[in-house]
């Protein structure tokens, strides 16, 4: 009767799962590990995070609760006795209206989606049905209900209608037709104006971006918008950037205020709402001594002021659970940046110097907000090193590339090394030598990202 294996099985609901829950029975009854997070992590199933526990009671055969779709993930099983459990996708897109039903007793368990509109009737009497959830009731919440008697579900309930204990509430839920769709996934960026932002408006228009002044993560007068709990994930676009400046005095306060006090309050808002995080660090976390790629597990050493924050930042962000570390290097993106002001003197025909001894690959902001779509998708949770493929190079021959790729003589990129470039600058900031990231997570989690090379010509063509 009972499963001896635990297995999680992708319904035809997406991201609907059934978990078959090992059942150990003898004379005197029987025990099951209901839920045990790491082992159905390991199993497949997605990463949640249950607060509260609810428990229903079904006293009689043919007691029927249904169809709700609350804005929280659910894991549903039973104690005693059996259900036929039924779900519908409300969600918008093209699986909505799907339908999908089982019996439950208690060797399986099912992981609901955020809308996913769940009912269930006893089969037995004294059925004792549970439920974890992912966020704790608010009768602010907005729910979707579906009637349980819409004919165009095709659902064969295993009692009638008529013979079940029906509350007159859900007798009163709307037809399929009349249900307006729940919207996909909620994302919160903030930061809407630097270079991944912009890229991150093409990848996600959905999401909702915060400005500065809408909220400034350097300031803790300010507050979060009063829906922050309802988003599944916030991306922060925001940072003090400005490598060099966090060496000064005034700086190295912004750049601490910013990128770690300041951060520490997200991490907070984020634990108190079960909100996952997708931060943005750098390859300045580490002091560029490698002779071979970075890993994500690689142990943090910066040099600077601002890998020193940026490294703090990623220590305060892993201790939530769920939560995405983005390490990156060598953004470029729309506005002022290395490529573009390359590009400006080329076109000027003018000379320049550049350091040939600082090595690492190209990132595009447009390749960058593509990959944390992906792992969005994914529902990834840790560290993802993330810059486009492609052999590794120097700023050198990188700035060479561009003036070739503008018809102009690359003999007027002349190679220096970090030393020179730096004498008679005492406030520049100490760069690391090497800042090659490893992609072997990322592409064993089916994400490719493209050639720097061809992303730097597509860059160039586009930017006039």
């Amino acid at each position: 009767m009972f499963s001896k294996d635990l297995k999680v099985t992708e319904s035809p609901i997406p991201g609907l799962f059934v978990i078959d829950l090992p059942v150990h029975a003898d004379s005197r009854g029987w025990f099951k590990e209901n839920y045990q997070a790491e082992k159905l992590a390991a199993a497949g199933l997605p990463h949640f995070r249950p607060v509260q526990n609810n428990i229903s009671f079904n006293g009689e055969v043919g007691t029927i609760r249904g169809f709700h779709a609350e804005p929280w993930e659910k894991y549903v099983s039973v104690a005693t006795g059996k259900v036929f459990a039924a779900w519908v996708d409300l969600r918008e897109g093209k699986n909505f209206g799907q339908v999908f039903s089982i019996e439950i007793d208690p060797s399986i368990a099912v992981f609901v989606p955020s809308g996913v509109a769940n009912a269930f009737q006893a089969l037995e009497k004294n059925t004792t049905y549970t439920y974890l959830v992912s966020k704790h009731w608010s009768a602010d919440a907005k729910y979707s209900f579906i009637n349980l008697a819409d004919a165009s579900l095709g659902i064969n309930w295993p009692i009638s209608l008529e013979d079940s204990g029906i509350s007159d509430k859900d007798k009163k839920h709307p037809l399929l037709k009349e249900v307006e769709p729940v919207k996909s996934e909620k994302y919160l960026v903030i930061g809407s104006s630097g270079q991944l932002a912009k890229s991150l408006r093409k990848s996600i228009p959905q999401a909702t971006f915060l400005s500065r002044r809408d909220y400034d993560l350097s300031d803790i007068a300010f507050d979060l918008p009063s829906d922050f709990g309802s988003y599944k994930w916030v991306i922060n676009a925001a940072a003090f950037t400005d490598v060099d400046g966090a060496e000064s005095a005034i700086g190295r306060k912004s750049a601490w205020s910013t990128n770690v006090h300041g951060l520490a309050s997200l991490v907070a808002a984020c634990k108190r709402e079960d909100v996952g995080l997708v931060h943005v660090s750098s390859d300045y976390v580490f002091d560029g001594e490698s002779n071979t790629a970075y890993l994500e597990e690689d142990k943090l050493c910066p040099l600077g002021v601002y890998g020193q924050t940026k490294a703090a930042g990623e220590v305060l962000v892993a201790t939530l659970d769920r939560h995405q570390i983005i390490r990156t290097s060598w953004v470029v993106g729309e506005g002022k940046n290395f490529v573009s002001t390359m590009k400006r003197l080329a076109s000027e025909n003018k000379s320049v110097s550049v350091v040939d001894d600082q090595i690492g690959r190209l990132t595009f902001a447009d390749d960058l907000a593509n990959a944390i779509k992906d792992l969005l998708q994914l529902d990834f949770i840790g560290v993802a090193n993330v810059s486009n493929s492609g052999v590794a190079t120097s700023w050198y021959q990188i700035a060479k590339r561009i003036y070739e790729n503008q018809g102009r003589d690359s003999g007027l990129v002349n190679p220096v090394s970090t030393p020179e470039y730096l004498e008679g600058k005492p406030s520049v900031s100490p760069r690391p030598k090497f800042s090659v990231l490893s992609l072997a997570k990322l592409e064993s989690l089916g994400i490719s990202m493209p050639n720097w090379e061809d992303s730097l010509s597509r860059f160039l063509g586009e930017e006039q």
